[in-house]
């Protein structure tokens, strides 16, 4: 009979030993394994069938797993897959962008930014200087704030809109309001457009896969080389490779904005 592996003895050790044993099941799966049997995984984990059996049932009720019908297999949940769609989506978002980038900031002049949502708001992840006497950029790597024009267009347009509210209900007022404010305007507009107080204007638009929005893409300029206005060259200019990008990736530009 297969045997567990020493019981823990702390807390900590429990929560370690079921986040391990997690990830071993899930490790199970592949091309050659895309369902499993409680029997199945017992032998080639070595646990008792009863622990497998209680870990299958809670990974069901946590959407890592789901059972396939009419038979006593699982294959993995609709969590899992939505994660996996992610990671590829980011992958390959990565992989396309920079070609766009260096068009829109030859195009505009100024430099071009792609962004992605990390785990309360955009991270800076990839950045093409424009070749400008005057150099506005952006650190790679910079976690951007609620405020930011890229955070706004997120938020907009973000499939899980509670999880926006969540957010935007975590800033003070009256910031709260006038942030939601100019998110409902760039969901119509379909895009942002933002001057801080240093005169560095900030124009984002978002990119869209097949799962919804993917990244957002900005133009950073001081006022005087980069435009506010949404129906500027460059603001259309921004919007057009957006566009363009979103077909790559398999996804649709929402029909109510421009």
């Amino acid at each position: 009979m297969a045997e567990d592996q020493d019981e823990p003895v702390t807390a900590r050790e429990q929560d370690i030993q079921a986040v391990s044993r997690t990830a071993q099941i899930l490790g199970l799966f592949g091309p050659e394994t895309p369902e499993l049997s409680v029997a199945e995984a017992t032998r080639r984990l070595g646990l008792k069938r009863t622990t497998v059996h209680r870990y299958f049932s809670s990974m069901i009720s946590s959407g890592l797993l789901e059972r396939v019908e009419d038979s006593a297999l699982v294959r993995p949940g609709r969590s899992i897959l939505q994660l996996g769609s992610f990671m590829l989506g980011q992958q390959r978002i990565m992989q396309m962008a920079p070609a766009y980038l260096r068009e829109l900031a030859l195009e505009i002049k100024v430099s071009t930014v792609l962004s992605l949502w990390g785990a309360s708001g955009p991270v800076v992840s990839l950045v093409e200087e424009a070749d400008h006497a005057t150099l506005v950029t952006v650190r790679v790597g910079s976690q951007l704030a609620l405020n930011s024009s890229q955070a706004k267009v997120f938020l907009a347009f973000l499939p899980d809109q509670f999880h926006a509210e969540r957010l935007t209900g975590s800033l003070p007022e009256p910031e709260r309001t006038e942030t939601r404010r100019r998110i409902e305007a760039i969901r119509q507009a379909g895009m942002s457009s933002n001057v801080n107080h240093r005169g560095i204007c900030v124009l984002a638009a978002p990119v869209f896969a097949a799962a919804g929005i993917c990244a957002t893409i900005a133009a950073v300029g001081t006022e005087r080389m980069l435009p506010e206005a949404l129906d500027s060259r460059e603001a259309t200019a921004l919007k057009a490779a957006c566009k363009q990008l979103t077909k790559e990736m398999g996804g649709t530009w929402p029909e109510a904005t421009g």
